[in-house]
Protein backbone atom coordinates (compact mmCIF):
# COMPACT_ATOMS: atom_id res chain seq x y z
CA UNK A 1 0.00 0.00 0.00
CA UNK A 2 1.54 3.06 -0.83
CA UNK A 3 2.06 6.08 1.50
CA UNK A 4 -0.22 8.92 2.35
CA UNK A 5 0.64 11.80 0.60
CA UNK A 6 -0.06 15.34 1.89
CA UNK A 7 -0.68 18.03 -0.22
CA UNK A 8 -0.80 21.61 0.43
CA UNK A 9 -2.67 25.49 -0.02
CA UNK A 10 -0.99 27.38 -2.00
CA UNK A 11 -0.28 27.89 -5.64
CA UNK A 12 2.91 28.85 -7.70
CA UNK A 13 1.97 32.13 -8.98
CA UNK A 14 4.60 31.46 -12.01
CA UNK A 15 3.63 28.08 -12.84
CA UNK A 16 0.75 27.14 -11.24
CA UNK A 17 1.73 24.04 -9.45
CA UNK A 18 1.30 23.43 -6.42
CA UNK A 19 4.42 25.87 -3.94
CA UNK A 20 4.80 22.52 -2.68
CA UNK A 21 4.64 18.93 -4.52
CA UNK A 22 2.79 16.28 -2.54
CA UNK A 23 5.09 14.55 0.43
CA UNK A 24 5.18 11.93 2.14
CA UNK A 25 4.29 11.59 5.60
CA UNK A 26 7.45 10.33 6.86
CA UNK A 27 9.19 13.14 5.45
CA UNK A 28 7.44 15.42 7.99
CA UNK A 29 8.27 12.91 10.93
CA UNK A 30 12.06 13.42 9.50
CA UNK A 31 11.71 17.34 9.98
CA UNK A 32 10.41 16.99 13.41
CA UNK A 33 13.19 15.29 14.70
CA UNK A 34 15.22 18.11 13.75
CA UNK A 35 12.59 20.80 15.49
CA UNK A 36 12.89 21.42 19.12
CA UNK A 37 9.41 22.29 20.31
CA UNK A 38 9.01 24.79 23.48
CA UNK A 39 6.88 23.98 26.29
CA UNK A 40 3.75 26.30 26.18
CA UNK A 41 1.42 27.03 29.28
CA UNK A 42 -2.05 27.52 28.61
CA UNK A 43 -5.26 28.38 30.61
CA UNK A 44 -8.21 30.96 29.97
CA UNK A 45 -5.70 33.77 29.30
CA UNK A 46 -7.28 36.33 32.02
CA UNK A 47 -7.13 35.72 35.91
CA UNK A 48 -10.50 34.87 36.98
CA UNK A 49 -12.94 37.59 37.84
CA UNK A 50 -11.77 39.74 35.18
CA UNK A 51 -14.79 40.44 32.59
CA UNK A 52 -12.61 39.62 29.35
CA UNK A 53 -15.13 41.82 27.37
CA UNK A 54 -14.92 44.61 29.39
CA UNK A 55 -11.66 46.47 28.65
CA UNK A 56 -11.89 48.81 31.66
CA UNK A 57 -11.40 45.32 33.66
CA UNK A 58 -9.09 43.99 31.23
CA UNK A 59 -7.33 46.18 30.20
CA UNK A 60 -5.74 47.01 26.69
CA UNK A 61 -1.94 48.01 25.48
CA UNK A 62 -0.30 49.68 22.48
CA UNK A 63 3.75 47.98 21.65
CA UNK A 64 5.67 50.45 19.42
CA UNK A 65 8.83 49.26 18.35
CA UNK A 66 12.13 51.06 20.31
CA UNK A 67 12.74 52.68 16.40
CA UNK A 68 9.20 53.48 15.60
CA UNK A 69 8.44 56.99 13.84
CA UNK A 70 6.84 59.15 16.09
CA UNK A 71 4.19 59.88 13.25
CA UNK A 72 2.81 57.02 13.51
CA UNK A 73 1.81 57.46 17.32
CA UNK A 74 0.28 60.80 16.10
CA UNK A 75 -1.69 58.99 13.18
CA UNK A 76 -2.94 56.33 15.47
CA UNK A 77 -3.96 58.87 18.27
CA UNK A 78 -7.57 58.81 17.90
CA UNK A 79 -7.72 55.20 18.55
CA UNK A 80 -5.54 55.62 21.37
CA UNK A 81 -7.34 58.09 23.03
CA UNK A 82 -10.71 55.67 22.73
CA UNK A 83 -9.09 53.06 24.23
CA UNK A 84 -7.49 55.50 26.87
CA UNK A 85 -11.29 56.55 27.80
CA UNK A 86 -12.39 52.81 27.86
CA UNK A 87 -9.66 50.91 29.44
CA UNK A 88 -8.74 53.42 32.00
CA UNK A 89 -12.23 54.29 33.28
CA UNK A 90 -11.30 52.16 36.44
CA UNK A 91 -8.15 52.20 36.74
CA UNK A 92 -5.52 54.12 34.59
CA UNK A 93 -2.85 51.47 34.48
CA UNK A 94 -5.43 49.30 32.63
CA UNK A 95 -4.19 51.39 29.53
CA UNK A 96 -0.21 50.97 29.26
CA UNK A 97 1.81 52.36 26.00
CA UNK A 98 4.67 50.10 26.03
CA UNK A 99 8.05 49.17 23.83
CA UNK A 100 9.68 46.57 22.30
CA UNK A 101 13.51 46.54 22.18
CA UNK A 102 15.33 44.48 19.42
CA UNK A 103 15.59 41.16 19.75
CA UNK A 104 13.65 40.28 22.94
CA UNK A 105 11.96 37.22 23.60
CA UNK A 106 8.16 37.06 25.26
CA UNK A 107 9.95 36.37 28.49
CA UNK A 108 12.54 39.25 28.14
CA UNK A 109 9.53 41.41 27.34
CA UNK A 110 7.11 40.83 29.98
CA UNK A 111 10.28 40.42 32.55
CA UNK A 112 10.87 44.27 31.89
CA UNK A 113 7.73 44.81 32.80
CA UNK A 114 8.03 42.94 36.07
CA UNK A 115 5.55 40.23 34.87
CA UNK A 116 5.92 36.42 34.93
CA UNK A 117 3.99 33.44 33.11
CA UNK A 118 0.52 32.48 34.06
CA UNK A 119 -2.55 34.02 34.22
CA UNK A 120 -3.05 37.41 32.71
CA UNK A 121 -3.64 40.10 35.38
CA UNK A 122 -4.51 43.58 34.27
CA UNK A 123 -3.14 44.94 36.95
CA UNK A 124 0.42 44.24 35.69
CA UNK A 125 -0.11 43.45 32.34
CA UNK A 126 -3.11 44.36 29.82
CA UNK A 127 -4.83 41.71 28.33
CA UNK A 128 -5.34 43.12 24.97
CA UNK A 129 -2.21 43.66 23.13
CA UNK A 130 -1.86 46.15 19.82
CA UNK A 131 1.82 45.21 18.61
CA UNK A 132 2.56 48.63 16.12
CA UNK A 133 5.11 48.07 13.13
CA UNK A 134 6.25 45.55 10.64
CA UNK A 135 7.86 42.19 11.72
CA UNK A 136 10.90 43.05 11.84
CA UNK A 137 10.86 45.56 14.00
CA UNK A 138 8.46 43.38 16.36
CA UNK A 139 8.88 39.71 14.89
CA UNK A 140 6.30 37.37 14.15
CA UNK A 141 7.99 34.65 16.75
CA UNK A 142 7.29 37.61 19.87
CA UNK A 143 3.71 37.85 18.76
CA UNK A 144 2.90 33.97 18.63
CA UNK A 145 4.46 33.25 22.21
CA UNK A 146 2.62 36.65 23.33
CA UNK A 147 -0.53 35.46 21.53
CA UNK A 148 -0.55 32.54 24.00
CA UNK A 149 -1.79 34.07 27.15
CA UNK A 150 -2.92 37.44 26.05
CA UNK A 151 -5.31 38.72 22.99
CA UNK A 152 -2.95 39.87 20.70
CA UNK A 153 -3.49 41.93 17.25
CA UNK A 154 -0.80 43.81 15.31
CA UNK A 155 -1.05 46.81 12.82
CA UNK A 156 1.75 47.28 10.12
CA UNK A 157 1.18 49.55 7.18
CA UNK A 158 3.23 51.59 4.74
CA UNK A 159 2.46 54.93 5.44
CA UNK A 160 1.33 56.85 8.63
CA UNK A 161 -1.76 57.64 6.29
CA UNK A 162 -3.07 54.27 6.33
CA UNK A 163 -2.68 53.93 10.13
CA UNK A 164 -4.74 56.99 10.68
CA UNK A 165 -7.17 55.52 8.31
CA UNK A 166 -7.83 52.53 10.57
CA UNK A 167 -7.31 54.45 13.38
CA UNK A 168 -10.55 56.81 12.15
CA UNK A 169 -12.13 54.04 10.71
CA UNK A 170 -12.78 51.91 13.88
CA UNK A 171 -13.71 55.19 16.34
CA UNK A 172 -16.25 56.45 13.61
CA UNK A 173 -17.35 52.56 13.33
CA UNK A 174 -17.27 52.72 17.79
CA UNK A 175 -18.96 55.91 18.78
CA UNK A 176 -21.62 56.42 15.30
CA UNK A 177 -22.75 53.28 16.23
CA UNK A 178 -22.49 51.92 12.58
CA UNK A 179 -24.37 48.71 12.19
CA UNK A 180 -24.05 45.24 10.22
CA UNK A 181 -26.63 43.08 9.60
CA UNK A 182 -26.00 39.79 11.15
CA UNK A 183 -24.90 37.38 8.30
CA UNK A 184 -21.95 35.41 7.87
CA UNK A 185 -20.56 34.25 4.62
CA UNK A 186 -18.54 31.06 3.77
CA UNK A 187 -16.64 31.44 0.91
CA UNK A 188 -15.55 27.74 -0.42
CA UNK A 189 -13.51 27.33 -2.93
CA UNK A 190 -12.92 24.11 -4.96
CA UNK A 191 -10.99 24.07 -7.84
CA UNK A 192 -11.08 21.39 -10.29
CA UNK A 193 -8.98 18.06 -9.64
CA UNK A 194 -7.81 19.59 -7.04
CA UNK A 195 -6.72 17.77 -3.27
CA UNK A 196 -6.80 20.58 -1.09
CA UNK A 197 -9.60 22.62 -1.67
CA UNK A 198 -11.95 19.97 -1.82
CA UNK A 199 -11.02 18.54 2.16
CA UNK A 200 -11.27 22.49 2.92
CA UNK A 201 -14.91 22.47 1.32
CA UNK A 202 -15.62 18.99 2.67
CA UNK A 203 -14.42 18.90 6.52
CA UNK A 204 -14.43 22.31 6.72
CA UNK A 205 -16.70 24.91 5.20
CA UNK A 206 -19.39 22.67 4.93
CA UNK A 207 -19.34 21.11 8.38
CA UNK A 208 -18.91 25.15 9.84
CA UNK A 209 -22.10 25.79 8.00
CA UNK A 210 -23.84 22.86 10.00
CA UNK A 211 -22.84 23.12 13.39
CA UNK A 212 -23.54 26.93 13.18
CA UNK A 213 -26.89 26.78 11.41
CA UNK A 214 -27.42 23.91 13.64
CA UNK A 215 -27.19 26.13 16.91
CA UNK A 216 -27.41 29.60 16.03
CA UNK A 217 -30.36 31.81 15.87
CA UNK A 218 -30.94 35.21 14.37
CA UNK A 219 -28.26 35.07 11.84
CA UNK A 220 -28.44 34.70 8.06
CA UNK A 221 -25.68 32.16 7.24
CA UNK A 222 -25.13 32.28 3.12
CA UNK A 223 -22.40 29.14 1.25
CA UNK A 224 -21.13 29.61 -1.75
CA UNK A 225 -19.67 26.71 -3.58
CA UNK A 226 -18.36 25.70 -6.60
CA UNK A 227 -19.61 28.41 -9.74
CA UNK A 228 -20.36 31.16 -6.92
CA UNK A 229 -16.79 31.37 -5.89
CA UNK A 230 -15.65 33.56 -8.46
CA UNK A 231 -13.46 36.83 -8.42
CA UNK A 232 -16.28 38.83 -9.13
CA UNK A 233 -18.25 37.54 -6.29
CA UNK A 234 -15.65 37.78 -3.95
CA UNK A 235 -15.77 41.72 -4.90
CA UNK A 236 -19.13 41.84 -4.22
CA UNK A 237 -18.16 40.23 -0.82
CA UNK A 238 -15.60 42.51 0.19
CA UNK A 239 -17.06 46.06 0.23
CA UNK A 240 -19.98 45.49 -2.60
CA UNK A 241 -23.72 44.75 -2.40
CA UNK A 242 -23.23 41.50 -0.37
CA UNK A 243 -21.00 42.70 2.22
CA UNK A 244 -21.66 40.68 5.66
CA UNK A 245 -20.73 41.26 8.78
CA UNK A 246 -18.10 38.06 8.80
CA UNK A 247 -16.73 36.55 5.84
CA UNK A 248 -15.03 33.22 6.27
CA UNK A 249 -12.76 31.85 2.93
CA UNK A 250 -11.53 28.93 2.73
CA UNK A 251 -9.17 28.14 -0.49
CA UNK A 252 -5.33 28.34 -1.85
CA UNK A 253 -3.39 31.83 -1.51
CA UNK A 254 -0.79 32.89 -4.51
CA UNK A 255 2.68 32.42 -3.84
CA UNK A 256 5.70 33.90 -5.21
CA UNK A 257 9.24 32.59 -5.03
CA UNK A 258 11.64 34.90 -2.55
CA UNK A 259 12.19 38.07 -4.28
CA UNK A 260 10.22 38.30 -7.06
CA UNK A 261 8.76 42.06 -7.71
CA UNK A 262 5.25 40.49 -7.55
CA UNK A 263 5.88 38.87 -4.18
CA UNK A 264 5.54 41.84 -1.75
CA UNK A 265 1.73 43.10 -2.76
CA UNK A 266 0.21 39.55 -4.09
CA UNK A 267 1.56 37.24 -2.14
CA UNK A 268 -1.26 35.68 0.36
CA UNK A 269 -3.87 36.94 -2.53
CA UNK A 270 -7.09 34.62 -2.89
CA UNK A 271 -7.18 32.12 -5.99
CA UNK A 272 -10.77 31.73 -6.50
CA UNK A 273 -12.58 29.66 -8.80
CA UNK A 274 -11.76 30.76 -11.58
CA UNK A 275 -8.61 29.40 -11.62
CA UNK A 276 -9.36 25.84 -13.38
CA UNK A 277 -7.06 23.67 -11.42
CA UNK A 278 -4.08 21.64 -11.15
CA UNK A 279 -4.61 19.70 -14.09
CA UNK A 280 -6.27 21.84 -16.58
CA UNK A 281 -4.19 24.73 -15.91
CA UNK A 282 -0.07 23.67 -16.88
CA UNK A 283 0.48 27.17 -16.64
CA UNK A 284 1.51 30.63 -14.66
CA UNK A 285 -1.92 32.23 -12.63
CA UNK A 286 -3.57 35.07 -14.55
CA UNK A 287 -4.72 37.82 -12.55
CA UNK A 288 -8.30 37.13 -13.49
CA UNK A 289 -7.29 33.99 -11.09
CA UNK A 290 -7.20 35.65 -7.88
CA UNK A 291 -8.10 38.59 -5.85
CA UNK A 292 -5.63 40.83 -4.62
CA UNK A 293 -5.43 43.91 -3.01
CA UNK A 294 -5.46 46.10 -5.99
CA UNK A 295 -9.01 44.39 -6.66
CA UNK A 296 -10.57 46.21 -3.57
CA UNK A 297 -13.32 48.50 -5.37
CA UNK A 298 -12.39 52.16 -4.79
CA UNK A 299 -16.01 53.05 -3.35
CA UNK A 300 -15.95 50.12 -0.99
CA UNK A 301 -17.95 50.09 2.12
CA UNK A 302 -15.84 47.81 4.47
CA UNK A 303 -16.51 49.29 7.74
CA UNK A 304 -17.50 46.93 10.91
CA UNK A 305 -16.99 43.80 8.75
CA UNK A 306 -14.50 41.25 9.86
CA UNK A 307 -12.71 38.62 7.55
CA UNK A 308 -11.68 35.48 8.38
CA UNK A 309 -9.22 33.64 5.57
CA UNK A 310 -8.51 30.15 5.93
CA UNK A 311 -4.94 30.36 2.94
CA UNK A 312 -1.70 30.57 3.07
CA UNK A 313 -0.08 33.37 3.54
CA UNK A 314 -3.09 35.47 4.10
CA UNK A 315 -1.83 37.20 7.33
CA UNK A 316 1.37 37.43 6.33
CA UNK A 317 4.64 35.77 4.90
CA UNK A 318 7.88 34.89 7.58
CA UNK A 319 10.97 35.37 6.21
CA UNK A 320 12.47 32.07 7.09
CA UNK A 321 10.49 28.88 6.53
CA UNK A 322 9.10 27.01 9.10
CA UNK A 323 9.20 23.59 7.30
CA UNK A 324 13.03 23.12 6.00
CA UNK A 325 15.25 20.39 6.25
CA UNK A 326 17.74 22.20 8.46
CA UNK A 327 16.12 23.55 11.70
CA UNK A 328 19.47 26.14 11.79
CA UNK A 329 18.49 29.50 10.87
CA UNK A 330 21.36 29.70 8.67
CA UNK A 331 20.13 26.22 6.74
CA UNK A 332 16.23 27.28 6.29
CA UNK A 333 14.77 27.88 3.29
CA UNK A 334 14.15 32.09 2.83
CA UNK A 335 10.66 32.62 1.77
CA UNK A 336 11.12 36.41 1.20
CA UNK A 337 14.11 38.64 1.72
CA UNK A 338 11.86 40.21 4.75
CA UNK A 339 9.52 38.89 6.55
CA UNK A 340 6.05 41.18 5.80
CA UNK A 341 2.20 41.46 6.64
CA UNK A 342 0.48 40.18 3.65
CA UNK A 343 -1.43 43.29 1.34
CA UNK A 344 -4.92 42.09 1.40
CA UNK A 345 -5.64 42.50 4.62
CA UNK A 346 -3.64 46.04 4.79
CA UNK A 347 -5.70 47.35 2.47
CA UNK A 348 -8.88 45.96 3.78
CA UNK A 349 -8.17 47.94 6.94
CA UNK A 350 -6.74 50.99 5.66
CA UNK A 351 -9.30 51.63 2.76
CA UNK A 352 -9.59 55.19 1.71
CA UNK A 353 -13.70 54.89 2.32
CA UNK A 354 -13.51 53.20 5.86
CA UNK A 355 -11.62 50.14 6.58
CA UNK A 356 -12.58 46.34 7.71
CA UNK A 357 -11.86 46.32 11.83
CA UNK A 358 -10.23 43.12 11.59
CA UNK A 359 -8.72 40.42 9.79
CA UNK A 360 -7.81 36.84 10.54
CA UNK A 361 -5.61 35.00 8.80
CA UNK A 362 -2.02 32.41 8.70
CA UNK A 363 1.28 33.47 8.50
CA UNK A 364 3.40 30.81 6.64
CA UNK A 365 2.02 27.71 4.86
CA UNK A 366 -2.04 26.53 6.43
CA UNK A 367 -2.60 23.06 6.86
CA UNK A 368 -5.55 20.51 6.75
CA UNK A 369 -4.27 19.92 9.95
CA UNK A 370 -6.17 22.86 11.55
CA UNK A 371 -9.50 20.40 10.42
CA UNK A 372 -8.76 17.30 9.97
CA UNK A 373 -7.51 14.85 12.52
CA UNK A 374 -5.92 11.34 11.80
CA UNK A 375 -8.73 8.90 11.94
CA UNK A 376 -10.84 11.49 13.68
CA UNK A 377 -12.53 13.02 10.24
CA UNK A 378 -13.32 16.72 10.59
CA UNK A 379 -12.29 18.32 13.87
CA UNK A 380 -13.28 22.24 13.65
CA UNK A 381 -13.88 23.22 17.14
CA UNK A 382 -11.71 25.84 17.26
CA UNK A 383 -12.64 27.65 14.15
CA UNK A 384 -16.49 27.11 15.49
CA UNK A 385 -15.76 28.76 18.92
CA UNK A 386 -13.59 31.57 17.06
CA UNK A 387 -16.92 32.29 15.05
CA UNK A 388 -19.15 31.46 17.49
CA UNK A 389 -18.17 34.56 19.84
CA UNK A 390 -17.41 37.10 17.12
CA UNK A 391 -21.41 36.44 16.02
CA UNK A 392 -22.30 36.75 20.37
CA UNK A 393 -20.42 39.94 19.81
CA UNK A 394 -16.77 39.22 21.64
CA UNK A 395 -14.03 41.53 20.80
CA UNK A 396 -12.10 39.22 17.98
CA UNK A 397 -8.93 38.77 20.19
CA UNK A 398 -10.89 36.84 22.59
CA UNK A 399 -12.41 34.99 19.95
CA UNK A 400 -9.48 33.29 18.98
CA UNK A 401 -8.53 32.03 22.32
CA UNK A 402 -9.28 28.80 20.79
CA UNK A 403 -6.24 28.55 18.39
CA UNK A 404 -3.68 29.80 21.62
CA UNK A 405 -5.29 26.62 23.10
CA UNK A 406 -5.02 24.37 20.44
CA UNK A 407 -1.70 25.84 19.97
CA UNK A 408 -1.23 25.16 23.35
CA UNK A 409 -2.30 21.55 23.82
CA UNK A 410 -0.62 20.61 20.22
CA UNK A 411 2.80 21.63 22.34
CA UNK A 412 1.89 19.62 25.43
CA UNK A 413 1.60 16.49 23.02
CA UNK A 414 4.38 16.94 20.62
CA UNK A 415 6.76 16.93 23.65
CA UNK A 416 5.08 13.78 25.59
CA UNK A 417 5.95 12.27 21.75
CA UNK A 418 9.26 12.87 21.71
CA UNK A 419 9.80 12.08 25.55
CA UNK A 420 8.01 8.41 25.20
CA UNK A 421 10.43 8.19 21.71
CA UNK A 422 13.43 8.72 23.93
CA UNK A 423 12.54 6.70 26.61
CA UNK A 424 12.17 3.83 24.29
CA UNK A 425 15.43 4.99 23.10
CA UNK A 426 14.78 5.06 19.49
CA UNK A 427 12.89 7.94 16.97
CA UNK A 428 10.56 5.39 15.25
CA UNK A 429 9.10 7.57 11.88
CA UNK A 430 5.31 7.72 13.44
CA UNK A 431 2.59 9.14 11.64
CA UNK A 432 1.56 10.63 14.63
CA UNK A 433 4.30 12.50 15.43
CA UNK A 434 4.27 14.13 12.14
CA UNK A 435 0.19 15.21 12.33
CA UNK A 436 1.54 16.73 15.74
CA UNK A 437 4.41 18.31 14.42
CA UNK A 438 2.66 19.59 11.38
CA UNK A 439 -0.30 20.34 13.58
CA UNK A 440 1.73 22.63 16.28
CA UNK A 441 3.23 24.96 13.16
CA UNK A 442 -0.20 25.74 11.87
CA UNK A 443 -2.03 26.75 14.97
CA UNK A 444 0.67 28.92 16.61
CA UNK A 445 0.78 30.67 13.09
CA UNK A 446 -3.06 31.95 12.62
CA UNK A 447 -2.97 36.03 13.19
CA UNK A 448 -5.09 39.34 13.77
CA UNK A 449 -4.14 42.08 11.78
CA UNK A 450 -6.04 44.72 13.41
CA UNK A 451 -6.61 45.91 17.32
CA UNK A 452 -7.89 42.46 19.23
CA UNK A 453 -10.62 44.65 21.11
CA UNK A 454 -12.84 45.23 17.84
CA UNK A 455 -16.00 43.67 17.69
CA UNK A 456 -18.65 43.54 15.08
CA UNK A 457 -21.38 46.07 15.78
CA UNK A 458 -24.29 43.95 15.16
CA UNK A 459 -27.73 45.35 14.44
CA UNK A 460 -30.53 43.79 16.56
CA UNK A 461 -31.51 40.33 15.34
CA UNK A 462 -35.00 41.36 14.40
CA UNK A 463 -33.60 44.36 12.05
CA UNK A 464 -33.09 44.15 8.46
CA UNK A 465 -29.65 44.63 7.08
CA UNK A 466 -28.36 48.25 8.47
CA UNK A 467 -25.23 50.23 7.02
CA UNK A 468 -25.09 53.79 7.80
CA UNK A 469 -21.82 55.13 5.75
Amino acid sequence: MSEQLLYFNGINAATGEYRRPPMPLSEFSRLAERDPVEPVQKQRGILAGVDPSDLAEAGWGVILPQDADPALREALKPLLERRRSQAGRQAEWHYRELTYFPGESKDEFLKRYEVGPGWVDPDEMPYYLLVVGTPEQVPFDFQYQLDVQYAVGRLCFDTPEEYARYAQSVVDTERRRLARSRRITFFGVQNRDDPPTRLSVEHLVDRLWEKLGRRTSGWDLVTLLTEETSKAQLRRLLGGADTPALLFTAGHAVCFPAGDPQQRTKQGALVCNDWPGPQAWKKGLLEDHYFAADDLNGNAHLKGMIAFHFACFSAGTPQLDSFSASRAPEGRRALAPQPFVARLPQRLLSHPKGGALAVIGHVDTAWWHSFLWEEAGGQVQAFESTLRELMDGKPVGLAMESFGQRYAELAADLIEAKLKEEEAGGSPQDVRKSYLWTAYHDARSYAIVGDPAVRLPLAPPSDGAIWQA
